[in-house]
This record gives C-alpha cells, structure tokens and sequence, in this order.
C-alpha cells in the first residue's frame, strides 16, 4: 500500500470482527513501532500486548467501555482481538539526559521545554497506527479517565510504577461501525493549519 493511502485510510473504528490475527501481523506492527523517533535515541516507549479474553474485559472497564458502547453500539474494546497498552517512562529521559553527551555546558540536565517523553511516545502510537492500516487491520484510541482507573490498570498489567499508560488502542479487522460524531465538525482549513514562513 502506498504510504499516502495508509495515511488516508487510517481513522478510528470502533466495531471489530472476533477473527484472530496472525502472530507474524502483530509481530511486525511492533517492529514498525519501535522505529519511532526518541529524544536522545532513550526508547522511553514501551507497549502492554493483551489477547487474553478476561483481561480484555477487565481492561475495557478501566476505560468506561460502557460509555463508549451508548454512543457507537458495540464493546470494541473489550471485542478487538488485540490490545495495546502504550506507556512512557518520563525517569529514562532523566536519566539519558544526566548522561555526559547531553548535559548542559553546566554539567547539568538540560531543562525540558515540552515532556518529549510524551511526544516520542505519541510518535510511536501514529506509527503502530498507520502499520495496522497498512496490514488491512484497523485500530482505534480510548483514553483511560481518571487516576483511580490509570492506577487500577497499571496493577492490572503490572506496569512499573515509573511507566504512565497513555491510553489502550484496540486492534483488529474492521466491522461496520458509528462514525464518531465528532467527525461532522469537518477538517479545518489548510490555511488554518498550515504556516508558512510564521504565522
């Protein structure tokens, strides 16, 4: 597939066939993921795999699926053959950053403009997400609200106390499903998003 159409085809479905996917396909999905950029090479990303039926449920709850089924009608979540559990782990980036070829003049680590442990992982996640439509797979991405809920899955997964959990993406074959209303809100104008030469 060309790359201009996987990143046309790529949106977020939320309706999955119970068909399995081949090891081999989620394989290379994740080691299309770990080609993501990182600041300072630190790899600061890591992902949670489940394909466990009850683990899937329990980590769909942590997600409010129940919510998410009112508005598009199904239990995707809990229904996707695949999910991901994308983490960061803000503590390497510190430490990377301490290391001698990236402390400041001072010997110091430098001070972070933006949380790039966040950005390297969002990089990560678009990735995973276009190497999904790229296999004839589709994905979607559902946050987990709340502390009480990110800390109950992080227990759940056993997810180091230092890696933050971002969010789950559930994988597998498309269904027909609602489009989120969010969609009518239309795409803003290139004018709007594109700046040329400043703002």
């Amino acid at each position: 597939m060309e790359f201009s159409e996987v990143v046309h085809k790529r949106r977020m479905v939320r309706h999955f066939k119970t068909e399995a996917i081949p090891a081999e396909v989620i394989t290379r999905i994740f080691e299309l993921a770990q080609h993501a950029p990182s600041a300072g090479f630190t790899q600061g990303q890591s992902f949670v795999v489940v394909t466990r039926p009850e683990l899937k449920k329990e980590i769909a709850r942590f997600c409010t699926e129940e919510d998410y089924a009112d508005t598009f009608q199904h239990p995707f979540i809990s229904e996707a053959p695949v999910l991901a559990i994308p983490c960061t782990r803000e503590s390497a980036y510190h430490q990377r950053y301490q290391e001698a070829d990236k402390v400041d003049d001072d010997g110091q680590e430098i001070e972070w403009p933006v949380p790039f442990w966040f950005m390297d992982i969002g990089c990560s996640v678009m990735i995973l997400l276009q190497a999904v439509v790229n296999e004839g797979l589709a994905a979607a991405f559902v946050g987990i609200p709340g502390k009480e809920n990110n800390a109950g899955l992080k227990q759940l997964l056993n997810i180091p106390e230092d890696c933050t959990p971002v969010g789950v993406i559930p994988i597998g074959y498309a269904a027909p499903d609602v489009p989120s209303p969010s969609l009518k809100r239309g795409r803003k104008a290139q004018a709007d998003f594109l700046h040329l030469e400043g703002w």
